[in-house]
């Protein structure tokens, strides 16, 4: 080894140790992201949709219950895996652990080119739509304002992911305390009224001559889609201040307190309101306090806007870090998994999404975009979990600081492929649709990933990408220790 190589490799460890994903997530932080992104337009808007199912409203109230406590069986068993496999990334992460690099890829490929921009564009319209709400009452908003705005909210989302993890945290920490006093605001003067002697509308709660069998699985998809959110911390794991014990603390944290917020919510609802006026209604919370609240509820519309916005905040958070992780491993362009030497974010892969989300914000039909996709969600979390259970049988000495019993990831893995079989009975066209999209990440895996002689543009768009240190980009690669470290393309271009 010449003394040139060797005060080149001292360069690399230097580089290595000052720039990478820093541990800034603390337990009150990580129950931000979960409370900030599961909570979101939903609980506010339209939680008619269990009701309609469930046919009662006792059977609602049960259906919310229990969606809760099935989301926090999902939730530990994700706790168990983000503790034994210490790596970002989440879904994606623990099936390439499990199945391997095609299946991961598959799951990755999906969330790439269609759910997560439609995911991150519905949220972020109802952002657009609530937030002018107060502006253009009693008026119609117009379509291209709305439009106009959920990219302005969009771009700001993205700048702050992009500046600074701190910041980032720091606002998800005041939108989720927006959240929970808008939920707050809904359950006091709610609790007020049942205490008074409101209680009418809970007379007959569990008559059951409205209460269909073949409508419970739906109302049970309604709620799981609500809840859907516990797994975000665990795309972050690597930047999570002692994982062993913040990961499973927050997950049961955030699970307790949302499970009672949506109850208590209901709850609320159903003293102002009857089973037959929160059918009626296409934003119940905004009904709720237009019956109790007078123009006080003109504040509403603004609390549901900036829930939007916390969701959309969480989300781009934790989604950028498995487009980082799948970058390191070697399945996206290599330029995703660089760092900003400075801010220490991952700006390329904070901004990936951002293109195609506004491409679907103006061009999509993102609506039944995800109708179709909506299956893809639920059956890869089952694959997750069903890989826990695989791990305990083929790897029981794998370090497990923490570890649920084995009948939780059981039923919850159950209950996913139950919610599967559903959606290929009740909607088989648009679930045969997502189906085929999620088939053609087998050609694309071979064509970008294991296929060898690709265009050389191919090659070069797929491979390193050099970015030098300048007074514009100060961008770095994040080298990792799991991947060779001595490789021509590790190199850093100063």
């Amino acid at each position: 080894v010449t003394e040139k190589q060797e005060q080149e490799r001292e360069k690399k460890k230097s580089l290595v140790k000052k720039v990478g994903l820093g541990k800034k997530v603390t337990l009150l932080r990580g129950i931000a992201i979960i409370i900030g992104t599961i909570i979101g337009a939903g609980i506010f808007i339209s939680p008619k949709g269990i009701l309609k199912h469930s046919g009662s409203v006792g059977m609602s109230l049960i259906v919310w219950i229990a969606c809760g406590v099935l989301s926090l069986f999902g939730a530990l068993s994700y706790a168990e895996l983000g503790t034994s496999i210490k790596k970002s990334g989440g879904h994606y992460t623990y099936i390439m652990e499990t199945f391997g690099p095609q299946m991961a890829f598959i799951r990755l490929w999906v969330d790439l080119i269609a759910i997560r921009p439609a995911a991150m564009a519905v949220i972020s319209l109802a952002f657009g739509q609530y937030i002018l709400e107060p502006l253009f009452m009693p008026c119609h908003i117009p379509p291209m304002a709305i439009k106009l705005t959920t990219a302005i909210g969009i771009t700001s989302i993205m700048y702050l992911n992009s500046m600074s993890v701190t910041w980032t945290a720091r606002i998800q920490i005041v939108l989720t305390c927006s959240k929970l006093l808008a939920i707050a605001i809904i359950i006091v003067p709610g609790m007020y009224q049942l205490f008074k002697g409101e209680t009418r509308n809970f007379e007959n709660a569990f008559e059951l001559s409205n209460v269909k069998l073949s409508g419970m699985p739906l109302a049970f998809y309604s709620g799981m889609y609500a809840y859907a959110g516990w797994f975000y911390l665990n795309f972050v794991t690597e930047e999570v201040e002692n994982p062993e014990r913040t990961v499973p603390l927050a997950i049961c944290i955030s699970m307790a307190i949302v499970t009672t917020c949506y109850v208590l919510t209901n709850v609320a609802y159903y003293t102002v309101m009857s089973a037959e006026e929160l059918l009626a209604s296409d934003a119940v919370a905004v009904t709720f306090a237009e019956k109790l609240m007078g123009k006080f509820s003109i504040a509403v519309p603004v609390f549901v806007a900036l829930s939007c916005y916390g969701s959309m905040n969480g989300g781009t958070f934790a989604l950028s870090r498995m487009f980082y992780v799948a970058s390191r491993e070697g399945q996206l362009p290599e330029v995703l998994s660089m760092v900003h030497i400075r801010r220490h974010t991952p700006l390329a892969a904070v901004l990936i999404l951002y293109p195609m989300t506004i491409l679907q914000l103006f061009v999509g039909d993102i609506y039944s975009l995800l109708n179709f996709m909506s299956f893809l969600r639920w059956l890869f979390i089952g694959v997750v979990v069903l890989g826990l259970i695989y791990h305990r049988y083929t790897k029981p000495d794998l370090p497990r600081p923490f570890k649920v019993p084995l009948f939780i990831p059981v039923v919850f893995c159950l209950t996913c492929f139950f919610m599967v079989f559903l959606s290929l009975y009740s909607d088989p066209v648009n679930t045969g649709i997502g189906f085929a999209i999620s088939l053609t990440g087998i050609p694309a895996y071979y064509m970008f990933i294991k296929f060898n002689r690709r265009p050389k543009w191919l090659q070069r768009a797929l491979g390193w990408i050099p970015l030098e240190i300048n007074e514009t980009i100060f961008c770095c690669y994040c080298f990792c220790p799991w991947r060779q470290a001595e490789s021509p393309q590790n190199k850093i271009s100063l």
